[in-house]
């Protein structure tokens, strides 16, 4: 049978991964911006935080808006509008237009989730799902994997300013092929009809006769009034916290502490990246088998989730080492271990959850959760920075929530979301 629908995990994981490369494009410009508006450390963790403010705004709406309207028509507006604010950034002139160019690309942003968390549903069997949703989401470590090379190289050579002009630019290419090309599986014509049968027959965590067709969406206010929806929001917030101190003050970190180049920071940073990506792709399959015994149904994958933020705690290891080899290596497990958290996490998401209708607005809300910890991750490490003068407690807090978090959901996750009551309808086993 053919695996055209590989192309679907392809195009989410380019989606995630430009996305990301429009966020890190700040970081790796940081010293000179921050050169060019006089910011200091507090202002450049409030100008790193402030994409997340509209970006978690709009998440919600977006997941609505997503569930109404499908995930073509918003996934091509919202990169439109992220990709044109981007590349407008290298126009700013000002503090203020800065930070409007910010908050305009964090809006836009927000669709990108909503929309993976619906394709994966509408497109990938479930016994496919851990690895598509780590394809999907290793693409925000493959971004800034690249972004920290060419970016980097570019900041050094030409400027701070050309680099958002670029980076911009490759969403427009995403969004002509995107626009061209995607459909769901029941409308695809590039699809065969065998493989078209088998992903409508194995989408749902149940057998297609025992699924949710003909019933009517739980709704968002019915799935809050459950435990395991609050415990993958939680789960994900003390995981981003993480994610985001990586993401905004890594380049600063290298430079400020350990005294790298722009360029050679680029470098360095890029090897942990690009190391997560495989390693995150691995943890997915490797989840699929580990829950194909029980079922995705049963919600088993909470325990792949816990082991990779305990995996991800090795950042606690940073203040102890001055050697940059072994430095590498930490962030490298670090990386690895927080990207895997977050695609088992969505993937746990869509296996706990009743109906399709719903996955746009949980999975808007799980970000929510997590999007609420990334705000204050890069204002909290620029107080932090201030205050003790050294990033050693900014590593100490995220790998303790990281351990907070692995508690979280093995202890928060053990029930199927809720779902119109029928006489079969029991708790999961552990």
């Amino acid at each position: 049978m053919s695996y055209r629908r590989g192309w679907i995990a392809l195009f989410l994981f380019c989606l995630s991964m430009i996305n990301y490369m429009d966020r890190i494009a700040l970081s790796i410009a940081a010293k000179p911006i921050a050169a060019e508006f006089k910011l200091t450390s507090v202002g450049m963790g409030y100008l790193f935080s402030s994409f997340i403010w509209t970006y978690a705004l709009f998440l919600l709406p977006m997941g609505f808006l997503v569930d109404r309207f499908g995930t073509k028509r918003m996934a091509g507006v919202g990169i439109f509008i992220w990709s044109a604010a981007t590349a407008l950034t290298g126009a700013a002139s000002t503090f203020v237009s800065l930070m409007a160019a910010r908050l305009v690309m964090g809006a836009g942003e927000s669709v990108s989730n909503p929309v993976g968390g619906k394709v994966i549903r509408q497109w990938i069997p479930a016994s496919e799902r851990g690895m598509v949703t780590s394809m999907f989401n290793s693409g925000s470590y493959a971004g800034p994997a690249v972004c920290s090379i060419l970016l980097g190289a570019l900041v050094a050579a030409f400027g701070w300013r050309i680099s958002f002009v670029i980076a911009g630019g490759i969403g427009f290419v995403w969004l002509a092929a995107w626009l061209m090309f995607f459909n769901t599986p029941e409308k695809a014509r590039w699809l065969s009809e065998a493989e078209r049968d088998k992903i409508i027959a194995e989408r749902d965590s149940k057998p297609a006769k025992a699924n949710d067709e003909g019933k009517g969406p739980t709704g968002l206010l019915a799935l809050l009034r459950t435990p395991t929806l609050w415990g993958l929001a939680i789960t994900q917030g003390c995981n981003v916290y993480t994610q985001y101190l990586f993401l905004t003050w890594l380049p600063s970190y290298l430079q400020a502490t350990r005294h790298l180049s722009i360029s050679h920071t680029g470098m360095f940073s890029a090897v942990p990246y690009a190391a997560s990506v495989i390693l995150c792709i691995l943890a997915g399959r490797l989840s699929d088998r580990y829950v194909k015994s029980s079922g995705a149904g049963t919600g088993r994958r909470r325990n792949a989730v816990a082991l990779a933020m305990l995996t991800g705690a090795t950042i606690l290891a940073v203040p102890f080492t001055s050697n940059l080899g072994v430095l590498l290596v930490i962030f490298s497990i670090t990386l690895a271990g927080i990207a895997s958290t977050t695609s088992l996490n969505f993937a746990l998401l869509n296996d706990l959850l009743p109906s399709s209708r719903d996955v746009a607005k949980a999975m808007a809300f799980v970000v929510v959760g997590g999007q609420i910890f990334g705000t204050i991750a890069p204002i909290a490490t620029g107080y932090v920075i201030s205050i003790t003068g050294s990033y050693d407690w900014a590593f100490g807090i995220a790998g303790l929530l990281l351990v907070a978090g692995a508690t979280v959901v093995l202890t928060m996750t053990r029930s199927p979301m809720i779902r119109p009551q029928t006489s079969n309808d029991n708790q999961v086993p552990a």
